[in-house]
């Protein structure tokens, strides 16, 4: 079956009007950030040097700033107008790329009911993470058309009760705050009727630039008043379960959000710190490390598909509890910074956890 898929582009136009294409430019950007080199850097994105250096005497013509420069010791360094042209398109990436794919989602099922009919499709609606973005992969190879829907947490547990998906996503810490986290989803998921497939456990924590310019050492840091803080958008189970944490603290969650900025996945809270936007978030630990920040651990939670116990033996739901017990699936999470999903698969009565 076909796959569809939406990318954010942007262009950039200057005082007439005339737009400036940037992807070729932006990767290769990132090349000579990683790199130090534009002669590796082209190499690397499949260009001749010659191309590569055009492209760059093209744009820095049409912005008027070079874009690169050399620096002794250092090799070639990208001009701060060309680390924000990189880091602005990460940002974009992060931020729209979950509403793409779901976007997506829908299109591909629009497109699958008039080649094949009533195909059959394994609803999900999860908050995005990257366990959840590994199975729709891993269900995919395995032939098993998968309609994802991203929204926060509470939003997908409605979802399911409602009878809008047969998987909803969402995410409890272990340890004392477990019960009181669990409450939050209580108007929606009934332990006599509903039952829950352990997908991963995960290390949520904070994030701070490379080597915590701020010594940042807690969450009681979050309150300090010249810290930018960066949070999750309202209903997301992060931003339920940090606001959990802070009340246990005496921290007032008003305090800590003095900017009203919030991100609808934890890449695009990594990205904001990254981009120097902000001096703090919180999220999974792996978002911190695609970004090259430092990651400070403070507590493990897991993650939870739930279902409605009579669809639980449907083949749809049997090909989702297969794919989360497979090696190939675990082994993708082993790789994956503060993911373990040794118990992928396994079912779980709600009674303790409700």
């Amino acid at each position: 079956m076909m796959k569809v898929e939406i990318r954010p582009d942007w262009v950039v136009r200057d005082a007439s009007g005339l737009p400036t294409p940037l992807p070729a430019l932006l990767d290769l950007l990132v090349s000579v950030s990683e790199l130090g080199s534009i002669s590796k850097a082209a190499t690397a994105r499949g260009m001749s040097y010659r191309h590569a250096w055009g492209l760059l005497q093209q744009f820095s013509a049409q912005f008027g700033v070079e874009l690169v420069h050399k620096v002794r010791g250092r090799g070639t360094v990208l001009s701060p107008l060309a680390e924000k042209l990189m880091w602005a398109d990460r940002r974009i990436h992060a931020r729209l790329t979950p509403m793409l794919d779901s976007l997506a989602s829908e299109l591909q099922q629009e497109l699958a009911r008039v080649l094949v009919g009533d195909a059959q499709v394994l609803r999900l609606t999860a908050s995005h993470g990257f366990a959840v973005a590994a199975l729709v992969t891993q269900l995919n190879e395995e032939g098993v058309t998968v309609d994802i829907n991203y929204r926060g947490s509470s939003d997908a547990v409605a979802a399911l009760a409602r009878g809008e998906c047969d998987l909803a996503g969402f995410h409890l810490p272990v340890g004392e705050f477990q019960q009181a986290a669990a409450a939050k989803y209580r108007p929606w998921l009934d332990p006599e009727r509903h039952v829950l497939l352990h997908l991963a456990y995960r290390m949520q924590g904070i994030f701070v630039a490379k080597g915590n310019p701020h010594n940042v050492t807690g969450l009681d840091d979050l309150s300090r008043p010249e810290l930018r803080f960066v949070n999750r958008q309202k209903g997301s189970g992060t931003r339920m379960l940090l606001e959990l944490l802070l009340a246990n603290l005496g921290v007032d969650p008003a305090v800590i959000n003095r900017s009203g900025t919030a991100e609808f996945t934890h890449a695009a809270v990594a990205a904001y710190v990254a981009s120097g936007m902000a001096d703090i978030g919180f999220g999974v630990e792996t978002a911190a490390r695609r970004f090259d920040l430092d990651f400070i651990p403070i507590i493990r939670e897991q993650y939870f598909l739930a279902c409605h116990a009579v669809a639980l033996d449907t083949p749809l739901l049997v090909s989702a509890q297969t794919a989360m017990a497979s090696r190939e699936f675990k082994d993708v999470l082993s790789a994956l910074p503060g993911y373990d999903g040794a118990l992928g698969g396994t079912r779980l009565d709600m009674h303790p956890l409700f």
